[in-house]
């Protein structure tokens, strides 16, 4: 059989991205959740997929997010799961959006489980903004990514915690307009540590997302200074090395649990997202290939 040179791409692409993609399935997802749990740590499932238009699918993904979070306590699980508006119909509209976001946290609410709404390309900020004041005003335990690459993070994060907002900082993985964003690693690292201190300044609850050492360091240090209720938050298989060092610190550390079928587009953003992220992989890959 003939394998054209994307076919091999992909087949390559594929060995390195299992170390972050826990399978095709929902049992998948909770078996690398179940992982997770036994090292000590969290985990935040995320089923992979955007943009989907399609009402049939989008009721699937919806359903299977409320299998996921039913099944935490079955599977001794602790954690939660982390939704993309535009795989449950911000596409179509912003009120079928709502609508199934709803229908998810009620069933998160039945079984004490978190949700985070994930933060896409800027194109879905505002909304995704306003969506998630329109439920946090009914649901506590709902948190929002924002994202560090954005220019206008601090406001919204200046905003968001005036209410009393759950956030996870993340750098960011979409590619962005020069007028909106920060494009060098030095400024978006820069940024990254800004809108850190003001989450320890003025936030409670929220979550770290990152691999980069450097910002995990003046985590720990900030943690030190303010007394509060955070964790750290990194992708399964990455970065082994360290989430055992912070457990033993007291640190919460959850397991980042992408799954599904829609993986490439997915890898592709998180290879491309910064240099560091290839070495970070290259290095994982071969811890867990150590006999």
């Amino acid at each position: 059989m003939l394998v054209t040179g994307i076919q091999l791409m992909e087949k390559i692409l594929f060995r390195f991205a299992n170390q972050w993609i826990a399978g095709d399935t929902i049992y998948d997802a909770l078996n690398s959740a179940k992982f997770a749990y036994k090292n000590g740590r969290h985990a935040i499932v995320n089923k992979l997929g955007e943009y989907i238009t399609s009402k049939a699918e989008i009721n699937k993904i919806v359903k299977d997010y409320q299998k996921i979070v039913l099944s935490f306590r079955k599977w001794k699980v602790r954690g939660g799961i982390s939704v993309k508006p535009t795989q449950v119909g911000l596409s179509i509209s912003h009120e079928v959006c709502l609508q199934n976001l709803q229908k998810i946290i009620k069933s998160a609410v039945e079984s004490h489980t978190f949700v985070w709404i994930d933060m896409e390309s800027s194109d879905h900020t505002d909304e995704t903004i306003g969506i998630y004041y329109d439920l946090f005003a009914r649901f506590e335990r709902l948190g929002i990514a924002l994202q560090a690459n954005l220019k206008r993070t601090k406001n919204d994060m200046i905003d968001l915690l005036s209410h009393g907002a759950k956030i996870r900082l993340v750098k960011g993985a979409y590619k962005e307009k020069t007028t909106i964003s920060f494009k060098s690693k030095s400024d978006v690292d820069k940024n990254f540590l800004k809108l850190m201190r003001l989450l320890f300044k003025k936030g409670n609850e929220f979550g770290i997302a990152t691999h980069d050492l450097k910002m995990i360091e003046h985590a720990v240090k900030l943690s030190k200074k303010y007394e509060k209720k955070f964790e750290f938050q990194m992708l399964k298989g990455i970065s082994d090395n360290i989430k055992p060092i912070l457990l033993k610190k007291g640190f919460v550390v959850s397991d980042y649990i992408p799954y599904g079928t829609n993986w490439l587009p997915y890898s592709i953003r998180r290879l491309k997202e910064r240099k560091r992220n290839i070495l970070l992989l290259g290095s994982s890959f071969i811890q867990s290939h150590r006999v």
